[in-house]
């Protein structure tokens, strides 16, 4: 019913226009929805990662475990558990079932980025900051970390002539992000030499390598059907390139070529960009700024800029694109909040009623012959009986695009009223700096106490000097015993 009161010009639109809300549960640094889009994961810089329902806009779970500032998040394929890497050199296996944590790894560096297979939440690859990435499987107790390569694997002509200084160079280089295939058989890795390798699951091995930019790749995102890839690099240039399946047994690696499709940058003022993410169809970009508050949006088709979303006064991090639908939300570095944008959809009224119709200005109305007709009681009470014979179904759901037949797990919602943090019980002392409310903050007129502030301030309260005016123009009143 309620899609029938929305204009269906509105419903074709495949980006959002206006930001249209906001969420706050402590400092959000990182955000990722699930893959059926009810539920996003936020991680802050205290380490506790919180997890909204989408729909309510309020606290679904709150996860504690890490000491450090959470720096990415991974989701199941199911929506089940969630992977969450820290810069406490520590990932953590979370069970959404209960919140309870199914397997914790520690590394010897602090971890960039981690993400979950596709299909298998027991294994996922970890790039670690200044150092090797590797690939862990969770499947036993005690958890087993494979170093993986670095290096690239150049042609065969390269090859034959490389000198000993190249060799050594590309033995130092670092990698910087990894992904997952969308069938999950091989890794994508960044490196900080613009080198993208691709990486064999199972025997850990680099088969192909390509040159991709000068600067160094720090971020890389697939599409929902894994054919293209958005890749963010240090020279401020942001590239989309098809992804060829590597997983095809008559794929020629040595003539493989990996081709950039577009490169969306900003000429005139040369900005820098936080974090880029691929539209729930893969048709759009979206990026943030950085020194900036607008969220840059491009078109694949044309290449071409097709909207500037305007944001709060401050500068965004990380972006995310709804899985199913044109909804956006970002979180702001200096106060931690998630801001949402979407596409404000005007209700048409004409839906509720089949004989109803807006008009743009006032119009002549023609009444019928019987429309003021007085009929008797009998007659109408016999009309609304047979209307509520009418068998009306409230129990079958209809199907919701995004909903996924394998998707059998729900998150049980924990209500716990004394865990809620909203905006009224955090302030901003300093740029950056949040702080909370003492209870009796803001309450000293409840309390007595002599205060500077006006009363409206006092929260609708006299003022001291009222009260004292007031009890001398008040006669004394006798006692009574």
């Amino acid at each position: 019913m309620n899609l029938s009161l929305i204009d269906p010009f509105i419903l074709a639109q495949d980006y959002p226009d206006a930001l249209t809300g906001k969420a706050r549960s402590g400092h959000a640094a990182c955000i990722r929805f699930n893959r059926k889009g009810d539920f996003l994961a936020s991680g802050r810089a205290d380490g506790t990662v919180v997890i909204f329902d989408i729909e309510t806009n309020g606290v679904a779970r709150k996860l504690r475990g890490h000491t450090r500032q959470i720096q990415a998040l991974s989701w199941s394929g199911d929506g089940r558990y969630l992977l969450s890497s820290s810069s406490d050199w520590k990932c953590i296996l979370w069970d959404l079932r209960d919140g309870s944590k199914l397997r914790t790894v520690r590394f010897e560096a602090a971890v960039y980025i981690a993400e979950l297979h596709p299909t298998n939440h027991l294994l996922f690859v970890a790039s670690l900051f200044e150092h090797h990435p590797f690939l862990v499987d969770l499947s036993s107790p005690i958890p087993l970390k494979h170093q993986l390569p670095t290096a690239p694997k150049r042609p065969k002509l390269e090859r034959a002539h490389l000198t000993e200084k190249q060799a050594l160079q590309d033995a130092k280089q670092l990698t910087c992000v990894t992904v997952f295939t969308a069938q999950g058989d091989h890794i994508i890795a960044g490196t900080n030499r613009g080198w993208l390798n691709i990486i064999e699951v199972r025997s850990r091995v680099t088969i192909h390598s390509t040159h991709l930019c000068s600067g160094a790749i720090f971020l890389l995102r697939l599409t929902a059907s894994g054919r293209d890839m958005v890749s963010n690099a240090s020279d401020r240039v942001i590239r989309t390139t098809p992804i060829p399946n590597f997983s095809q047994a008559d794929l020629d690696l040595e003539n493989t070529k990996i081709e950039v499709e577009h490169r969306f940058q900003d000429v005139v003022n040369r900005l820098s960009w936080n974090h880029v993410v691929f539209s729930s169809t893969g048709d759009y970009v979206a990026a943030s700024t950085y020194m900036n508050h607008d969220i840059y949006m491009w078109e694949r088709g044309r290449g071409s800029l097709v909207k500037i979303l305007e944001g709060p006064k401050e500068e965004l991090g990380m972006v995310e694109w709804h899985p199913h639908r044109p909804f956006v939300v970002a979180c702001g570095l200096e106060t931690g909040r998630i801001y949402l944008w979407s596409i404000i959809t005007p209700q048409r009224w004409s839906a509720l009623a089949p004989d109803f119709a807006e008009v743009e200005e006032n119009v002549e109305y023609v009444e019928r012959e019987d429309e003021f007709d007085i009929h008797p009681i009998e007659e109408i009470h016999k009309r609304r009986l047979d209307l509520e014979d009418e068998a009306v179904d409230v129990l079958t759901l209809d199907p919701v695009k995004g909903d996924l037949e394998q998707s059998v797990f729900t998150m049980p919602v924990i209500l716990d009223i004394m865990d809620g943090e909203s905006e009224e019980e955090i302030v901003a002392v300093g740029p950056g700096t949040m702080r909370r409310k003492s209870p009796g903050e803001g309450r000293d007129w409840m309390n007595g106490v002599e205060s500077g502030n006006d009363a409206e301030e006092q929260g609708g309260g006299m003022s001291k000097k009222g009260v004292n005016a007031a009890a001398e123009k008040t006669p004394n009143r006798p006692r009574k015993r």
